[in-house]
C-alpha cells in the first residue's frame, strides 16, 4: 500500500513536470518597440498566431535601442523593431540569425497649429527641421535611442544641425516613450517626430496636426529577427521560428494589412519585397 502510495507520487509529479515543461513551452517573448504595442498592432494580430499555432507572444514592448540590447542579453526570442543598420549590426555580430522585413511606414513632424517655424505643408523634411532650428521654435525628442530616436537624430544630422549643442533649450530631450513624448510635446506647443501609426492612435492631439510629411527620408522599414540560440540556449528557436514563418506569411502579412484605425491603414506588408 505504502509503495503503490509513492508511485501515485511520483506519476503525480512527472505528470506536473511535462505540465510545466509544456507551459513554458507555450511562449515565447518578443523583443519589440512602442510603436507596434502602442498603436493596437499586436493586440490585433497576437490572437490570430495564437489561435493557429497555440503559442502565446508575449511582447517587451521598449524603445528599438533597449530592445536590441534586450535581445543581447538572451532576453526574448524574436527581435521585431525598426532601425535596419542597427538590425543588420546585431545580425553580423552573431546574435541574431537572419533578418527580414516585415512591415512599413512612415515617420511625420506634427506641430501646433500656430506653426511658429512656418513648415506645415512641407514636404522636404531637412528643410523643415533647418527652420526649426533657426526659427528656435520648441522640438521634443524622445531622447531615448529608440528606432524614432535614431532617425530623427540622422535627420538633424543631414541638416547639419546639432542638436546636443541645443539640448535643453528650443531642444527638449524627454527619455520617454512615444506617447509620453507626444504629450509633453503638446503640452509645452513643440514639434515632435512620430511614426505614423502611434499619431493615428493617439487619444490627446487637442488642436495638433501634421505639419511635415510624404519625404522618402521619413521611410520607416520594419525587421525581424531570431536571437540567436547558439548564443543563448534559453531561446525557444522552434516557437520563435514559427512566429517569424507566420508574421512573414501570406496570412501573417495580410493580418497586419487589415490592421485599421478610422479607416486608416497603420502599416504596410512587405516581407519578400
Amino acid at each position: 500500500m505504502f509503495r503503490r502510495h509513492l508511485l501515485s507520487l511520483a506519476l503525480a509529479a512527472l505528470a506536473f513536470g511535462v505540465t510545466a515543461a509544456q507551459a513554458q513551452d507555450d511562449f515565447i517573448v518578443v523583443q519589440s518597440t512602442t510603436s507596434t504595442q502602442n498603436s493596437g498592432l499586436f493586440e490585433h494580430i497576437l490572437p490570430m498566431f495564437q489561435d493557429k499555432t497555440g503559442i502565446e507572444v508575449r511582447v517587451v514592448a521598449v524603445g528599438t535601442g533597449q530592445a536590441i540590447k534586450n535581445a543581447m542579453n538572451g532576453d526574448g526570442d524574436v527581435l521585431f523593431v525598426h532601425a535596419k543598420a542597427a538590425e543588420e549590426k546585431f545580425v553580423a555580430e552573431g546574435h541574431g540569425l537572419g533578418r527580414a522585413d516585415v512591415m512599413y511606414n512612415d515617420f511625420i513632424i506634427i506641430g501646433p497649429p500656430v506653426d511658429p517655424a512656418g513648415v506645415a505643408g512641407m514636404t522636404d523634411v531637412v528643410a523643415a527641421l533647418t527652420r526649426i532650428a533657426e526659427t528656435q521654435a520648441p522640438f521634443a525628442s524622445r531622447g531615448d535611442d529608440s528606432g524614432t530616436h535614431k532617425a530623427e537624430l540622422r535627420l538633424w544630422n543631414e541638416a547639419g544641425i546639432d542638436v546636443q549643442a541645443a539640448s535643453g533649450t528650443w531642444y527638449r530631450e524627454t527619455g520617454s516613450g512615444m506617447g509620453a513624448t507626444l504629450n509633453t510635446g503638446t503640452g509645452m506647443g513643440a514639434y515632435v517626430l512620430t511614426d505614423r501609426a502611434t499619431w493615428i492612435a493617439f487619444g490627446n492631439k487637442g488642436d495638433y496636426r501634421i505639419a511635415v510629411e510624404g519625404d522618402a527620408r521619413l521611410f520607416n522599414q520594419y525587421g525581424i529577427i531570431l536571437v540567436n540560440p547558439e548564443r543563448h540556449p534559453n531561446v525557444k528557436a522552434e516557437a520563435g521560428q514559427r512566429f517569424i514563418d507566420w508574421v512573414l506569411s501570406d496570412e501573417g502579412q495580410a493580418a497586419i494589412a487589415s490592421f485599421k484605425l478610422d479607416g486608416q491603414q497603420l502599416f504596410f506588408p512587405n516581407a519578400g519585397g
